[in-house]
Order: C-alpha cells, then structure tokens, then sequence
C-alpha cells in the first residue's frame, strides 16, 4: 500500500492545448478518492498519468515515497482496471487473472495460490474454469478486478469500470468494490462521470472541470458546501434550483435576498464582504422546501406543473409568477393531494439556502455538515 501524492501536475498537447491545469493533492495511504466530472474535463487523463501511460507535462507525482515521474508502469506498483475488460477468449477465468504473473516468471504453485485468494475474496471461486463468453457483464467486470488482485499492487487505478453494466449490475459492482476495499484497505483511485458512484464510493472526492480542480471534500461536504455554482450544479438528483436575486441586507450572519418577482428570501451565510444590490444566485436543494402550512405569511406562491411519483418519494415541478426558472420540490409524504395547477405556498429553508455571487463563487454558510 502507498500514499499519492501530485505537485503542480499539468498535462498540455501540442503545447497549447492543456488538459491538467497545476493539480495539486495527497491521497493518503489506503484512501478511497473518486475523480468525477463530465466528460472531456481531464480526469481519466489525469488517473493515466499517475499509472504512467500519458506522460506528464510539468509537476512531480510521488508513489509513496517515490517520486514516479521516469518510473516505468510496469515498477510503479500499480494495477488498473479499465471499462473495457480486455480478458483473452480463449483462456479460462482462472489462467485470465494469472496470465501477468505467469509473464513475469512467478512459480505456478504462486500464481494458482495467489488466483485461489482472489477468487475467493470475490467470491468466484465456482467461475475459474469458465471462459469469458459464458459470463455475465458484472462477472467479466469482477474477473478484470481479479487480475489486478492478484498483482498485489501498491495502489489501484479504476477508469470508469462500471460504465459498461446495467443499473442493477452498476449498484451491485458498487457495493463489491466497497466491500473489497474494506478487505484489502489498498489505495484506491477511481474515475467516474456518474456522481451517484462518487457519492456513495469515495472516502473523497475530487471534482473537476475542463482540467482544474473544482473542489476537494467528503461527499457530504460537497453535497452540503459546493465551493461554487459548478461544484453545486453537479452534484445532486434532481439538480440544485437556482434563481436570480440581488442582495437587500448582507452581514456575517445572515443575508436578504429580493427575487424577480419581489420576494424576500432570508439565507444564512457570511456575505459580510458583498455590496448591497449586487447581483447574486440563490441556490436550495429541492428537499430543502417545503408547503408553506395555510395561512403562513411569507411564503412564496406557486402553481404546481409537474408531479414524479418516484416510489419512496414524489417530485413536485413548480411555476412562481415573475420568475423565469422551474422550481423542484421533493417531497417523502406520499399521501400527498398536490396536482397539476394547484395553488401552493412555499418556504425556502434559510440555513439550507446558499448564495453564490457574480463570479460564481459560495458565500460561507454558517451551518456545517453532519
């Protein structure tokens, strides 16, 4: 097992083109960080840098404590598993999982010995005489994993693994790769554009956009804190709402939002340094409203134009007179009487409100995460 550590990484083509803009950031020994971001913002080229296929072009990555830079793939100590599972036809799973050993000159007493131990610890130990034809998606996916297993490596790479599985397989492979990680408490970097795998995987994640990192943080502190208006447009199903406001009152407390249409909407969050009247993004979680009771003042009106009955909770689409954006609502009750053109009244949560000014950038909340 080793640390990862990145020093001002950066990754151009052609000299202008840059991928990876000075990535700095330490993944320590046995952490689980996900890279997320859509697609084409640097994150899989980044994790190819760290296992040695793409040459770096400024910066110092260290392995432990080793710095990697001229550190050929095959001696950095790392495994990676890709979307594609590559596994050769005409092997069985058994002689797949060993073949880089088997390469390498270790003992076939060793390499039967060391595939057995992986097996078991995927629980596949029924599928080694199989060939990769007879097995399902999530099955080849496991036998890739495998392969890297035996290698014992210091650090595991995975790009994406899961893209090639159904829902139901991807929730499965999710809930494997925890518990493996659990089991080997190996380092373990992993790419992904889905930001439910990043949620619900990462011990960090790692955010980014066109090359530059966004944000660092636990999922919750993420999810609950965004540093700015991507960070909190990208994580989160139903998407964050975000409405046009300017400022009324600003302290290091709390500030007074006027929407399009007049409301007044009251967030706590430091906005100490903002001027009065500038132009803002309010911003709250769909679960963070709610119906306003009847006859409540302040609340904001609103004609219901959408309802989701998702099962275990029911998404509740809203049109606010004067203002442009869609408002969603999620709701857990789903005894609910709501329906289309109903009129409503709304509260939007002052401690769950966040406000991002011109730049995009988040005013500090002054509620922390659980």
């Amino acid at each position: 097992m080793a640390s990862v550590t990145l020093k001002n990484i950066s990754k151009s083509y052609n000299s202008d083109v840059q991928v990876i803009q000075s990535v700095d950031l330490a993944i320590a020994d046995g952490e689980f960080v996900v890279f997320v971001g859509p697609s084409g913002c640097g994150k899989s080229t980044l994790l190819r840098m760290i296992a040695g296929l793409e040459d770096i072009s400024g910066g110092d990555i260290h392995i432990g404590e080793v710095l990697a830079n001229e550190v050929h793939a095959s001696e950095r100590g790392i495994a990676m598993v890709f979307q594609s599972y590559a596994l050769y036809p005409h092997m069985s799973v058994e002689k797949n999982m060993g073949f880089a050993l088997k390469m390498a000159g270790i003992p076939k007493a060793e390499v039967a010995h060391k595939v057995k131990q992986a097996a078991e610890i995927l629980q596949m130990t029924h599928l080694l005489e199989r060939k990769p034809k007879e097995l399902s998606g999530g099955q080849r996916q496991r036998v890739a994993i495998g392969r890297a297993i035996v290698r014992e490596p210091k650090v595991f790479l995975f790009d994406e693994p899961l893209s090639n599985l159904d829902a139901s397989l991807r929730q499965n492979m999710r809930i494997e790769l925890s518990k493996l990680h659990k089991k080997l408490g190996t380092t373990m970097i992993y790419v992904t554009h889905d930001q439910v795998e990043a949620m619900t995987l990462a011990d960090r994640i790692v955010l980014f956009n066109a090359g530059v990192v966004q944000q660092v943080g636990s999922p919750l502190a993420l999810y609950d804190h965004p540093a700015n208006l991507f960070v909190a447009g990208f994580l989160g199903a139903p998407k964050m709402n975000f409405l046009d406001a300017s400022l009324v009152t600003a302290s290091d407390t709390v500030a007074h939002l006027s929407l399009d249409n007049g409301s007044t909407v009251m967030a706590l969050v430091n906005a100490s340094h903002a001027a009065v009247g500038s132009q803002v993004k309010l911003g709250i979680r769909p679960e963070y409203l709610r119906l306003a009771a009847a006859g409540e003042s302040a609340a904001i009106k609103a004609n219901v134009s959408l309802i989701e009955h998702l099962g275990d909770q029911i998404l509740v689409y809203l049109e606010v007179a004067g203002i442009q954006e869609t408002l969603c609502m999620k709701l857990s009750d789903r005894n609910t009487t709501l329906a289309y053109g109903v009129s409503v009244g709304i509260h939007l949560a002052p401690e769950h409100c966040l406000v991002f000014d011109h730049a995009g950038n988040a005013y500090p909340r002054l509620i922390q995460s659980t």
